[in-house]
């Protein structure tokens, strides 16, 4: 018989030594039968409750070349812990003149060695769903303290040695100035700005836009803690009080509207609710004016502002007044 061995380990308390385990096991196992091992297969940190592991879907093809017979595994939960995948794959490499048998696991070919095939992988989808419970059950208990459960702190915040967040007082102060500057109305690029010329850092990484606009919009800032879902009003150190949050916020909800819908003396009715037939990007109001001075008001698309679409602008009067005939 010619096999390859098929080795897995999956993310959760396992290591490479595991899979050197695995090996060991199956080549003794092969050499007491008289089985010639031409390869191996070898996936590491893939779980085996889906089929997307890269190193078994490429044994699965090479089962079509006809180069081996066999599969050897350490235990049959290293080849699926899924019963659908699993007798869905072994159906598929019987028909390729290839079996799967496990070096640890004595399972005859009669009809009681069905039985127990079955039972051990029945087995081991409940030990499998088991422990995706239990995690979930031990994470929701964690949530309720208002532990980090393995989420990055916030900028402003660490994690203490009992998993809970804390403010650092070195960072809290420039946390609380991105909301002054904001509330004071200061521009996420200007503030921006000003941090990079400070040389702030978050992590070694300067504060880009999108890190700004995140503190901006974080609620853990007022103290809310939210994991999955359970939702605590208090259970974190409030950084920013609740007043200078939520101005935050309104300033940030206007100004999403204002660049568009006060271009012209007159609102563009559409703001916000139209897009472009070509990308589907919003469509935002704009004025032109002609060589005679004449205004033009029309909604254009704002990636063909940017050159990044074709969709040419659209007359405001006419699509106002076509939609509101509709």
């Amino acid at each position: 018989m010619r096999a390859v061995i098929y080795a897995r380990y999956s993310s959760d308390n396992q290591r490479e030594e595991s899979i050197d385990g695995q090996l060991r096991e199956c080549k003794k196992f092969a050499e007491y039968n008289g089985i010639t091992i031409i390869g191996e297969y070898i996936d590491r940190a893939f779980s085996a409750k889906t089929d997307n592991r890269p190193e078994f879907q490429r044994m699965i093809k090479d089962s079509y070349k006809s180069v081996f017979d066999t599969v050897i595994v350490w235990k049959l939960d290293r080849f699926a812990r899924n019963r659908y995948d699993s007798a869905r794959y072994k159906a598929l490499l019987k028909k390729n003149g290839v079996r799967v048998i496990s070096a640890t696991e004595k399972i005859s070919e009669d009809a009681s060695g069905i039985l127990l095939e079955s039972l051990l992988e029945g087995y081991a989808e409940y030990y499998s769903a088991e422990l995706a419970e239990k995690v979930k059950r031990g994470m929701t208990d964690n949530a309720l303290k208002a532990k980090a459960n393995g989420v990055r702190a916030p900028f402003g915040y660490y994690v203490d040695d009992d998993d809970h967040y804390q403010i650092d007082e070195t960072i809290a102060l420039i946390v609380k100035e991105i909301y002054s500057l904001y509330v004071d109305g200061k521009k996420v690029t200007d503030i921006v700005k000003i941090m990079s010329e400070r040389g702030i850092k978050n992590r070694n990484y300067p504060l880009n836009y999108n890190s700004v606009y995140r503190i901006l919009t974080n609620r853990k800032y007022i103290g809310e803690y939210k994991f999955g879902d359970v939702l605590l009003e208090n259970g974190i150190p409030a950084l920013i009080d609740k007043e200078t949050f939520e101005m935050a916020q309104s300033r940030m909800a206007r100004n999403k509207k204002s660049p568009a819908m006060h271009r012209a003396e007159d609102d563009y009715l559409l703001t916000t609710k139209l897009f472009c037939g070509h990308c589907g990007a919003f469509m935002v109001g704009e004025i032109g004016t002609s060589r005679t001075s004449k205004q033009y008001r029309y909604y254009k698309c704002t990636r063909a502002k940017k050159g990044n679409c074709k969709k040419k602008a659209v007359g405001k009067d006419y699509i106002e007044n076509l939609v509101i005939a509709i």
